[in-house]
């Protein structure tokens, strides 16, 4: 799907191949993890108390897992200021509507406290605020956003800057690790939130892990990712979109085709919905009823959610 040029740099980052694209079900790549490392993980998955799942072992993308972290941070270094405005130009102008109709899909009651996690650019954060202000008439409501970059956090802070959120002390930025949330005391939020933000993390099962740890007995685990189309018509069309057209439009907009062309061999790379919906179950959370999961636009988009029992 990419230019030979391009394929050629993004082999060089490391991924393959084969990195660009997903096979569902795959479970092909553990980066350069370790013999006892993944001794370990498989260890830890096979312990029914635990909220550990799998590491690297749930993704398909080559990039290695002990330096993804720090590529994808120098990535979105690169495109942070834009970073928003081409996702809305990349989407079809879609990406705000999928953000806003995962928010009204927690249906969040006044009062709550949420963690926005890889939220740097406030847009989940807004559109949260918005909701309580709006739907519940709610001025008690606050979030923490964390994002491991800093850029995404200066972009956030300056476009909230003079919201009333900013002035009241509801919204407050954080920069860390969603594998490892220091400073957040246990059982701290009502909700935990992340949005297109898991495909970035080398180790998802901490991820999933440090999100139990924080959230409240009985608060909600809600996680908007991008996902795999299973109609034949359709995903061919998907692939072509995110594999070609996309980093094309983020090249033409940014001029930095490479870093988007990093963040969708990230996004493709993402386990099949089923997949990680069960990931999500071993994590120790309580799916609802049905999938554990509902499709955006045929699986362009998915979000997830879950319950902390009580």
């Amino acid at each position: 799907m990419f230019s030979r040029n391009a394929f050629a740099k993004v082999t060089a980052w490391g991924l393959g191949q084969r990195g660009a694209f997903y096979v569902p079900g795959s479970l092909r790549s553990l980066g350069t993890i370790t013999s006892s490392k993944r001794q370990q993980l498989m260890t830890e998955l096979s312990q029914p108390s635990s909220a550990k799942l799998m590491g690297g072992a749930l993704y398909g993308d080559t990039l290695p897992i002990d330096i993804k972290e720090e590529i994808m941070d120098r990535t979105y270094c690169k495109v942070a200021d834009r970073y928003d405005f081409v996702l809305e130009m990349m989407s079809f102008g879609m990406n705000q509507y999928w953000k806003k109709k995962f928010v009204r899909l927690m249906s969040p009651t006044a009062g709550l406290k949420m963690i926005d996690v890889a939220g740097g650019t406030g847009q989940i954060a807004r559109n949260y605020l918005e909701y309580q202000d709006l739907v519940n008439n709610d001025t008690s409501s606050s979030v923490h956003v964390v994002d491991l970059n800093e850029q995404m956090i200066r972009v956030g802070r300056h476009r909230l800057a003079s919201s009333q959120w900013m002035n009241d002390d509801r919204i407050t930025f954080a920069q860390g690790s969603a594998e490892n949330l220091v400073n957040i005391a246990d059982g701290s939020f009502d909700i935990y939130s992340i949005s297109a933000g898991m495909h970035n993390i080398p180790y998802p099962e901490l991820a999933l892990s440090e999100a139990y740890r924080v959230l409240k007995p009985g608060g909600l685990f809600a996680c908007l990712e991008y996902g795999h189309v299973d109609t034949p018509i359709v995903k061919q069309f998907h692939r072509w979109h995110l594999g070609t057209l996309a980093p094309a439009i983020g090249h033409m907009l940014v001029g930095k085709r490479e870093s988007y062309e990093r963040l969708v061999c990230s996004a493709l790379s993402f386990p099949h919905q089923r997949d990680f919906a069960q990931a999500i179950s071993r994590a120790g959370f309580r799916l609802p009823p049905g999938k554990g999961y509902q499709l955006m636009h045929r699986g362009y988009m998915v979000a997830y959610f879950g319950t902390k029992p009580e």
